[in-house]
């Protein structure tokens, strides 16, 4: 193996910037770059834009014909291995010619999970794993979480005053925070898979939960947590395609209606006449789900959190206070002892506009 250098570095921070491209269109695949380097010299680079349509490695190949012979390829993601709806990159790697590559993470996907590295030394290429790693697991944090847990990274996005409040008693909200920051949450939207939402969100508000104002090839699925099936076939929501409604009903005379106005109705029931939270973000997790963004109220919030399945709050917190009488941001119950709490880790603050973002990760444990 040769030592890893700065140059390593600087190409690895191309392919990651590439990779980024995917953030909104790669679903369910992951966002991966590639860059070809040959004495010093870029040569080609890729990166993959949507599942089904080539990965990154042969966009780049292809751009580099047969000048690829002798160079170095830095990948943000293992090769793949297997035939799936393109054949393995690995392969094709082998047969460009390539004398080195360079990972920056290995496929979680148990399908690949280092066969892809082995088959590339097994054709005598000189493979290395691991040159900024965290960066490209961030990236893609939802297709590890999924690949690990068969469920998709959970991100609730809640808008608040700065005593944590996110509507006054009456249920009023429109508007807590700014402009800014509602258009902020369209890319938070446009990364996701799924936006989740509770039944009482959407009879207060009656959302649309889609992507605006930002260029996107897709729209996330929009799930919608209604245990007694209480949605509307009326309901904006399902004015657009790509809606599934989980409940804990079988009642046929609530579901017609709901299937005829084109969502898909799913029973989940927990066996307490609630929805089966679990199951839900597994049911998520199998339609390939990386990353789930919740967009609901207190009680949807709380319940989430309760139950552990909440990976990451992105907070916006408006410049003004509403007082112990409004609603909070998650139904928690009472707690008796501080050791019921839930332990954040602070990920990144910015202003967005006049108001203040928080990115906090749930700790484990």
């Amino acid at each position: 193996m040769s030592v890893l250098t700065a140059a390593d570095s600087q190409w690895m921070a191309r392919a990651l910037q590439l990779a980024e491209r995917g953030l909104y269109s790669t679903s369910p695949n992951p966002r991966v770059g590639c860059v070809l380097v040959k004495d010093g010299a870029m040569l080609a680079e890729g990166w993959h834009e949507r599942a089904g349509e080539p990965h990154a490695e042969v966009h780049a190949l292809r751009a580099a014909g047969d000048r690829a012979r002798g160079a170095t390829a830095y990948v943000t993601l293992e090769p793949c291995s297997h035939h799936g709806r393109t054949p393995p990159c690995a392969d094709a790697l082998v047969k460009a010619g390539v004398a080195r590559v360079v990972v920056a993470a290995q496929d979680p996907n148990p399908l690949v999970a280092g066969q892809g590295l082995d088959k590339l030394r097994a054709a005598g290429i000189e493979a290395e794993c691991g040159l900024m790693e965290a960066q490209a697991r961030q990236l893609n944090i939802g297709f590890f979480a999924r690949m690990a847990r068969g469920m998709p990274w959970v991100r609730s996005k809640i808008a608040a005053s700065l005593d944590g409040r996110t509507a006054l008693n009456n249920g009023e909200s429109k508007w807590i925070t700014g402009e800014a920051a509602r258009h902020d949450v369209q890319h938070w939207r446009a990364r996701s898979c799924a936006v989740l939402t509770g039944i009482g969100t959407v009879l207060a508000d009656d959302p649309q939960l889609n992507v605006r104002d930002i260029p996107t090839s897709r729209q996330p699925l929009r799930a919608v947590v209604d245990s007694a099936l209480r949605l509307s076939a009326d309901a904006r929501l399902l004015r657009q395609p790509g809606v599934v409604v989980y409940t804990a009903t079988t009642d046929v005379g609530r579901i017609g209606p709901l299937e005829r106005a084109g969502a898909e109705v799913r029973a989940l029931p927990d066996g307490k006449g609630q929805v089966d939270l679990h199951a839900v973000l597994r049911d998520l997790g199998s339609r390939g789900c990386n990353e789930v963004l919740t967009e609901a109220g207190r009680t949807l919030n709380g319940a989430l959190l309760r139950g552990g399945l909440t990976d990451e709050l992105v907070l916006y917190f408006a410049p003004q206070l509403l007082g112990d009488t409004a609603r909070g941001m998650a139904r928690m119950g009472e707690l008796i002892s501080l050791d019921q709490r839930t332990d954040l880790e602070w990920a990144d603050v910015r202003h967005v506009g006049k108001d203040l973002r928080v990115l906090a990760r749930v700790k484990e444990g």
